[in-house]
């Protein structure tokens, strides 16, 4: 017997790999006439300490207002895609740490499945940077479809 998902969340950095994504998290909100939420997060900006002073508070506030005045169209585009196709979507920009803002909201809006983009980065790049999407699989409440990006 086939899963039904009556609510679907897709988290986005409006890459490549998430556009793949999305396109699996539409096929399946229609397929289940689910609710689709389209999360984006504004990961926090972080102040570079070694060496002299980079400004102050006051330019790491501008540069977060900036980060999300980036992502405030990126968003509206999708949201207007969404909407000629007829899903049932609402957007969400969060700010915080990715993984954690992705599973907190998930579980939050009772989303019975993540759909997620991966980078698919191995070796030293994988080790750096981390993997968002082993972060979500690992702490969701829900099951999590990940997407491998081309």
């Amino acid at each position: 017997m086939a899963k039904h998902f009556s609510k679907i969340l897709h988290a986005t950095d409006y890459s490549k790999a998430s556009a793949r994504a999305l396109d699996e998290a539409v096929a399946l909100a229609k397929q289940n006439r689910a609710e689709l939420l389209v999360l984006h997060v504004i990961e926090p900006v972080t102040p570079y300490v070694a060496g002299e002073d980079m400004g102050g508070a006051e330019l790491y506030m501008k540069l977060e207002e900036t980060t999300k005045q980036e992502a405030e169209p990126s968003m509206k585009k999708l949201m207007e895609k969404l909407r000629k196709l007829k899903v049932n979507a609402k957007s969400l920009l969060l700010r915080g740490t990715a993984h954690e803002q992705i599973v907190r909201s998930a579980k939050s809006r009772r989303a019975n499945l993540i759909v997620i983009g991966t980078h698919g980065r191995t070796g030293l790049s994988k080790l750096l940077m981390g993997s968002v999407a082993n972060q979500v699989i690992s702490t969701a409440h829900c099951p999590v479809l990940t997407v491998r990006g081309k």
